[in-house]
């Protein structure tokens, strides 16, 4: 079933890989292990929207696609996984996730849809994924648990040239409840580029585990 996510939506994931859009206030937050990432306060929320632009310089761009795509693989190299499935919702196909937080503080779950495109845009191979919250999914809150209604996220990839990946990234969400300033900076500035290495190292190994299932 098509998610329904516009043209418009693919388009603009994959036009800021050669160079993000930047104006309207958006500003270099850090630049790390080859990873620039760039943030925009949001007034409503009084939270930061995040773009991700940096090189995954060993594993190939449809292989960080199926890698990316693969639920069931997450749940062995992403360590913050607590559950990670998809399934129907009444009738609405949906990925339920839950993300482990620090002690003392509530775990996150999401329900969101999205959509793999793989395009070829000018000869070149872009592969596409898109993501956004679905409150309309229902799924029922659990205790102890902090529902992320507000999350959106898109990935494009492509061949860097060399064997590697470019890959940019925009994310958004408000993970409700008081979250203290230096985990959300933590997990800017040091989770996305972990978070990235991690990703290189699945994909090392996804073929072994695909071997294995």
């Amino acid at each position: 079933m098509s998610l329904r996510f516009s043209e418009e939506e693919f388009q603009g994931a994959w036009s800021e890989l050669d160079a993000p859009r930047l104006d309207g206030g958006w500003e270099l937050f850090t630049e790390t292990m080859g990873v620039k990432i760039y943030r925009l306060f949001d007034q409503e929320t009084s939270l930061y929207e995040y773009k991700v632009q940096g090189v995954l310089a060993s594993c190939a761009a449809q292989l960080c696609a199926d890698v990316y795509m693969d639920l069931a693989y997450r749940k062995n190299w992403d360590g913050y996984v607590k559950e990670l499935y998809e399934d129907d919702f009444d009738g609405q196909r949906a990925i339920y996730w839950q993300v482990k937080y620090p002690l003392a503080m509530s775990n996150r779950d999401y329900v969101y849809v999205r959509e793999r495109r793989d395009l070829e845009v000018d000869g070149r191979k872009i592969w596409v994924i898109l993501a956004r919250s679905s409150p309309q999914a229902a799924c029922p809150e659990r205790g102890g648990v902090v529902r992320v209604n507000d999350y959106k996220q898109s990935i494009a990839m492509e061949s860097d040239g060399a064997g590697g990946t470019k890959v940019f990234m925009n994310y958004f969400d408000n993970p409700g409840g008081m979250i203290p300033s230096w985990l959300v900076n933590w997990a800017a500035k040091k989770g996305v580029p972990n978070f990235l290495t991690d990703m290189q190292k699945a994909c090392s190994n996804y073929a072994a585990y695909c071997q294995k299932k």
